[in-house]
């Protein structure tokens, strides 16, 4: 693409969305446990909302995809945005009516708005960049502005909740519910304002003669997998490193420890860390290639995840919130803090994937990106098979789970090395 920097509206728009995704998929978690003690469910039945904001990648992933390669960007960022302001509104009814089951359908949809936005978004900044180490570039600090909203309405949710997460009701985060329904509407009009340039003819490579299948390309097949295994990985790590910390019958964290708020605050460097690392990435991205980056961080990743595996239990003072008590250093074991040094690992990966499958596709780009969003439900399978693990062996099973993040890093290490090399099949 020629006179990059005419695209500076259209590129702030697609981060602004990026940070909207994460916004709304991160406030699924903290309603997990405000379902829980609000309706009397257990812990699976609370984690239903963040199931479902992923299962519905995998019903609109390819229809996503679609969508998009017929009816161009603008058009399905458009509808995307007013889907999203039906799901959170959706959600936010369900607070009025104190229904668990208006809840979970609000999810459901909000997820769909979701998926068509990273349809939207990991395509459109991939091409502003101009593909390559640009392209892997814009997505990196794409990611950047998602982690920060992410880490942000985790934080918010627990001010709006002074009383303590026992005593919470949905109505509690309704402020937080407002200001989504506010963003989706003034995104809709910036989006109906601004130019947002098509793919038409810019891809020289497949300007005449039928699209091939996406799937025809063994470098996006092995990638579309990739995606699947890292947003399991990505969400497992924190996932099950949350609740070892505070299962009571363990008591890893030890006596007069609050070992939610502790937990759970250790839980969310992980997600800050993979800020950081988003930043990092977008600062030296077009300096360093994707290939390489992914090559490094994988690595770096099973290192880290083996050396909590099998680290000796030796506990360390790692800056955590010990409910009343407040901010300050608290002891958690070397393995904890080994786990959450994996953000830093994790937090480039998904737009260096993406970059290096959709490379050379050509006209096949918008359908690819529908493909990757449908595979995004990886996020909730991985952890449940991983949790499954700790079910079957019991709780001295939480670290030993970590040979399914370890196997996932493996394959991803082998994209980045092998799999990403462009070949048809």
């Amino acid at each position: 693409m020629e006179n990059k920097q005419n695209y500076t509206i259209p590129i702030i728009v697609m981060i602004l969305l990026f940070g909207m995704i994460s916004f709304v998929t991160n406030l699924a978690s903290p309603m997990g446990d405000i379902l829980k003690h609000q309706f009397s469910i257990p812990n699976w039945q609370g984690t239903l909302g963040v199931f479902a904001n992923f299962i519905a990648y995998a019903v609109m992933g390819i229809p996503a995809g679609t969508l998009l390669q017929k009816k161009g960007y603008k058009t399905t960022a458009l509808i995307a945005v007013a889907v999203g302001f039906l799901g959170v509104g959706i959600q936010t009814l369900s607070g009025v009516w104190s229904s668990f089951g208006i809840y979970l359908l609000g999810a459901f949809i909000a997820g769909f708005s979701m998926c068509l936005l990273n349809t939207v978004v990991n395509p459109m900044l991939n091409r502003l960049g101009g593909g390559g180490n640009k392209g892997n570039q814009l997505i990196q600090f794409g990611g950047t502005f998602n982690s920060l909203c992410g880490t942000a309405v985790i934080i918010l949710t627990g001010l709006l909740i002074p009383q303590g997460i026992k005593n919470a009701h949905i109505s509690d985060v309704f402020p937080l519910m407002y200001t989504a329904l506010a963003i989706f509407a003034v995104a809709f009009i910036v989006i109906l304002l601004t130019n947002i340039p098509e793919a038409g003819g810019q891809n020289k490579e497949m300007a005449s003669g039928e699209v091939r299948s996406p799937l025809s390309y063994r470098h996006f097949l092995l990638g579309a997998i990739g995606i699947f295994i890292y947003v399991g990985v990505e969400v497992g790590i924190p996932n099950v490193m949350n609740k070892w910390l505070q299962n009571p019958d363990l008591n890893v964290l030890g006596e007069g420890v609050n070992a939610e708020a502790v937990a759970g605050s250790i839980a969310a460097t992980y997600w800050f860390l993979m800020l950081v690392g988003r930043l990092v990435g977008g600062l030296v991205g077009s300096k360093v290639s994707p290939r390489a980056m992914i090559g490094v961080v994988a690595s770096l990743a099973i290192v880290l995840v083996l050396t909590a595996m099998f680290v000796p239990t030796v506990m360390v003072k790692f800056p955590a919130f010990n409910g009343a008590s407040g901010f300050g250093l608290e002891s958690v074991p070397l393995a904890a803090a080994m786990l959450v040094c994996t953000g830093l690992c994790t937090s480039v990966m998904w737009g260096g994937i993406f970059n290096l499958a959709v490379e050379g596709l050509g006209r096949s780009t918008e359908k690819a990106s529908g493909i990757f969003m449908a595979l995004v439900c990886g996020g909730g399978i991985l952890p449940l098979l991983q949790n499954g693990v700790v079910d079957v062996f019991g709780n001295t099973a939480y670290l030993a789970s970590y040979w399914i993040i370890v196997a996932g890093m493996a394959y991803i290490l082998f994209y980045a090395l092998v799999g990403s090399r462009p070949k048809t099949v």
